[in-house]
């Protein structure tokens, strides 16, 4: 029985498509056809692939190119295919080849025998979620842009006070705080008196208000154009601030049937809420795509790598995995082990001496992943382990020292126990 697959190599403006009979024996016949990326060239290439009863797909993953085209045929071709009478097992499947695993020889890569490569060549896939997981994601990214274009402006904030002789950064530990805020505000429109700026701060901010006005005296001659650049990054943040709000809502309303997901991931140590959603957006409410923790890490490349060769292994180092994950448990691992009283506090304390911070905090990494595949998946909540381990820990090391000094010769009584103890027992 013929089983049809089709390779796509994806342009910008076309479309290199081969289907071929996978079943046959020897080497494989492809038809080629060439189509549009535009939307009307889209749905007949749907259309066409109907027609020549193609059961799976297998698509470069071109730069964002390839968005469309999977989105298309997701829509038009995949649900026919699924839905008609004897359909297989993986019919209507779609699949995203990494590019450089279908790279070709210098010299020999053309459009067809590069998507004839997609069908005959054992590649490496890319996990796509569904439509709505990908909205997440939509969202959560571009929160993540916004975010680091505040901390460009805020360098760019600090650059262009320290032009104007201004030292308001030098004492105060975030300069979009409340207090700096309210003197750059007043210094934009027009304040020129130092004292006046310095009585807008905070009583709690540690500098006194004669080092804030040394800070700000040069306020007194400041250029007018000074004043405008300023007014303009006050106006740029204010706008960032609110477009982060209006994403946080969104993301909020997104996720409303995944609450208690979101409530759950939140209780790690390390995590907040943002940082669960920005989790479930990349791995799903149940992490269903993924059937073990080790999987999960594996995808993530927060586990151990391999570089073997004639039963050497040569390094350790942790294989590349999906970039926003890496970046949010790097973030989580590095709160967690700050946070007192926890198990990745006393990981990272027995850790760090023998490994040094880097790989500690990569260890907490691994360990937080597979965490939060068991709390996603199994659907539990998080317990808190920490000062019960240091305990038990205490008592296990204490017998074992104890046999050691047995063993070496030592008479040792166990200590009496206290009064409270004793009447307890």
């Amino acid at each position: 029985m013929p089983y049809r697959i089709s390779g796509i190599d994806v342009h910008k403006k076309m479309l290199a498509v081969v289907v071929s009979d996978v079943e046959v024996d020897g080497e494989y016949r492809f038809e080629r056809r060439m189509f549009g990326s535009n939307p009307e060239q889209l749905r007949s290439l749907a259309a066409w692939l109907l027609e020549q009863e193609v059961e799976e797909v297998v698509m470069e993953s071109t730069a964002q190119y390839w968005k469309p085209v999977w989105g298309a045929l997701e829509r038009y071709w995949k649900p026919i295919r699924q839905k008609r009478e004897g359909a297989a097992r993986r019919s209507g499947t779609l699949h995203l080849a990494q590019a450089q695993s279908n790279r070709g020889r210098r010299g020999r890569k053309r459009d067809f025998p590069d998507a004839e490569r997609l069908v005959a060549r054992e590649l490496i896939l890319s996990f796509v979620p569904d439509a709505e997981q990908r909205l997440w994601r939509t969202v959560t990214h571009k929160k993540y842009q916004l975010r680091c274009s505040r901390v460009r402006l805020q360098n760019q904030l600090e650059s262009l006070l320290e032009e104007a002789h201004i030292k308001l950064s030098s004492l105060v530990s975030d300069l979009l705080g409340l207090s700096a805020q309210r003197m750059l505000k007043a210094l934009a429109d027009g304040e020129t008196n130092p004292a006046a700026l310095a009585a807008l701060a905070d009583e709690r901010l540690r500098a006194t208000p004669e080092q804030l006005c040394d800070a700000l005296g040069a306020c007194t001659e400041l250029n007018v154009v000074y004043r405008r650049l300023l007014k303009m990054a006050l106006q740029e943040l204010r706008l960032i601030d609110e477009q982060i709000g209006e994403l946080d809502k969104e993301m909020a309303g997104l996720l409303s049937e995944h609450q208690d997901a979101v409530e759950r991931l939140a209780e790690v140590p390390g995590l907040g809420v943002d940082s669960a959603q920005q989790i479930i957006a990349e791995v799903g409410s149940t992490a269903a795509t993924f059937p073990s923790k080790k999987c999960l890490s594996s995808w993530v490349g927060a586990c151990p790598g391999d570089d073997e060769s004639a039963g050497v292994n040569y390094s350790h180092r942790s294989p590349k995995g999906n970039c926003h994950m890496r970046r949010l448990l790097n973030q989580a691992a590095n709160a967690a082990a700050r946070t007192k009283g926890s198990i990745f506090e006393i990981v990272y304390r027995r850790s760090v001496p023998r490994l040094g911070h880097n790989q500690a905090i990569g260890a907490i990494a691994h360990r937080q992943c597979r965490l939060i595949w068991l709390i996603l998946h199994q659907g539990v909540r998080y317990e808190e382990r920490g000062p019960a381990v240091t305990k038990r820990s205490k008592q296990l090391r204490t017998r074992k020292m104890l046999r050691q000094l047995r063993s070496l010769g030592y008479r040792i009584e166990a200590p009496n126990p206290q009064p409270s103890q004793a009447q307890a027992q």
